[in-house]
């Protein structure tokens, strides 16, 4: 399950990026009910890029952002309870990974769903179904 962690440089103090990770990682677990799952564990996986300000923008002017962006099975991060805890630990952990500095309103979380069978795992296509399966043993 692919995190994609973009950041305007400066909105984490360097070398926060491999703990926003670990802390983002470990809510997407726990809101899931899989902490510890040894199957799903190791197959959250993430990439970190960090901007300059001159491009990053909001309203066509240069600004400070963070974008939390999943790229899931559609079952993942589904459930709109899970959306709202999950999306609020994580505005929380880069807020205050920056210092308490960077505005709430300027860290963006979304999802994006890989349609049913369109997901890979130890370089297997596997549906919905056997992906489920495949976590209940982990």
């Amino acid at each position: 399950m692919p995190l994609t962690l973009t950041l305007t440089e400066g909105v984490l103090p360097k070398g926060k990026e491999k703990e926003a990770v670990a802390q983002i990682t470990d809510a997407f677990l726990k809101n899931h009910g899989l902490t510890g799952n040894k199957v799903m564990t190791p197959n959250v996986t993430a990439t970190v890029t960090v901007l300059p300000k001159s491009s990053t923008f909001s309203g066509g002017k240069e600004f400070s952002g963070a974008w939390i962006e999943w790229k899931v099975p559609s079952f993942a991060l589904a459930d709109r309870n899970v959306q709202k805890h999950f999306f609020a630990d994580t505005t929380e952990i880069i807020h205050k990974l920056s210092g308490g500095v960077q505005p709430k309103e300027n860290i963006y979380v979304n999802v994006v769903h890989a349609v049913n069978g369109g997901w890979n795992l130890d370089g297997i296509a596997m549906t919905n179904e056997e992906l489920g399966d495949a976590i209940s043993k982990g």
